[in-house]
């Protein structure tokens, strides 16, 4: 198959998700062309992969360049040069309406459209009641729609009033990149071998509740020796950086930044912290499972479709740092209890969100998508 793809080119779930499936495509003979403003921040050009830019210029007319109109106008350029079969897009707003408007460009031939769901675009976005309909609208005209968890397809039910179908079609990792690691060499870059690895993954938005990430590490650390790895950037750095000096545990917490492979630092962890207000899937924890690391998480979204509580890790109210520290404790004073919830979470992300199974699923979603718009209506 010939394969659009469009995403946020950022850090952030969707993009890596976006990236990785069109990697995993490319891999399986597809072409694969992805359309975007930049280059995901993970994708390698290969065999079966281009890249398409959607340049924006500046005009004086327009206060705010029209991003979407330009998109739409990409999406059909490249559709009608390339003969693409389809045409994926990750995020409702605007990609689903851009992809919408392109489909409708197209003269001699119908290409259709699959929308998948990832979160913020209906949760934050889209309850925004002045982007309801339109959101509603790019959802409801998709020739296909998918949502990363069964929480995301029952809140954009509830909050949209969608009547047409949402299949659910999880997140997914690489087992083969993502595994516990061997090497302590990167490890001992970061702490000694006495002293355990917390880490948190994240775009350091409100959401992800880095002051209780702070705060969590900052109880485990009085009761022995610790390093905590805060990989990622955003707004709420200078809060977290500044709760780590007040707290007095500055000199064990470590900014690594924005990485594009964070395979490498959650092989080497021992507990991933994830106290966020709300994860539609919480793909970081996925990662951490197959790497053979617990998670402390909270309790909501999708969360707990992905993690089980006392099985892959811990999951706890959101707020609730006390517990979440108790949690840590408890894994990282019991070296078998660490390990077991480790292997159960690795056997987890193998059986259930390998990408080697979840790419078939897109698959034959692309397959079913096609024929029935080449069917006689």
């Amino acid at each position: 198959m010939k394969i659009g793809i469009t995403c946020y080119p950022t850090y952030g779930g969707s993009g890596v998700v976006a990236t990785e499936l069109g990697k995993e495509l490319a891999s399986r003979g597809h072409d694969v062309h992805f359309i975007s403003y930049a280059l995901p921040i993970r994708l390698t050009m290969t065999d079966h992969i281009y890249f398409h830019e959607v340049e924006v210029l500046s005009y004086p007319l327009f206060e705010y360049p029209p991003y979407d109109l330009v998109l739409a106008t990409k999406m059909a350029e490249v559709m009608t040069r390339f003969e693409l079969d389809i045409l994926h897009v990750h995020y409702a707003i605007p990609h689903s309406i851009s992809a919408y408007l392109a489909k409708m460009m197209l003269r001699d031939r119908v290409v259709p459209f699959v929308t998948t769901l990832h979160g913020t675009d209906v949760i934050l976005v889209g309850n925004d009641r002045s982007y309801l309909p339109i959101t509603r609208f790019g959802i409801e005209n998709s020739d296909a729609v998918t949502a990363v968890s069964d929480y995301l397809k029952q809140r954009t039910i509830q909050d949209f009033q969608i009547e047409r179908e949402i299949l659910v079609v999880p997140n997914f990792v690489d087992c083969k990149v993502y595994g516990r690691a061997s090497d302590r060499t990167l490890r001992r870059k970061f702490a000694g071998d006495d002293e355990p690895v917390l880490i948190h993954i994240s775009n350091f938005r409100p959401i992800k509740r880095v002051q209780d990430v702070i705060g969590v590490f900052t109880r485990v650390r009085t009761h022995g020796k610790a390093r905590l790895l805060m990989v990622g950037d955003g707004p709420e750095r200078p809060k977290a950086e500044w709760l780590a000096r007040t707290q007095g545990v500055a000199d064990d917490v470590i900014f690594i930044g924005k990485h594009n492979d964070m395979s490498q630092f959650l092989a080497m962890s021992d507990v991933l912290l994830l106290p966020s207000e709300l994860e539609s899937f919480g793909l970081v924890a996925l990662e951490a499972m197959a790497c053979e690391v617990p998670v402390i998480a909270t309790h909501v979204g999708g969360i707990p479709e992905v993690v089980r509580h006392g099985i892959d890790g811990f999951l706890y109210e959101v707020g609730d740092i006390d517990s979440m520290a108790e949690g840590c404790l408890a894994i990282l004073k019991t070296p078998n209890l660490r390990e077991t919830l480790g292997k159960a979470a690795r056997e987890r992300a193998n059986r259930e969100f390998c990408s080697s199974k979840i790419v078939l699923q897109y698959e034959d979603l692309y397959h079913r998508t096609i024929e029935a718009t080449q069917r006689p209506h």
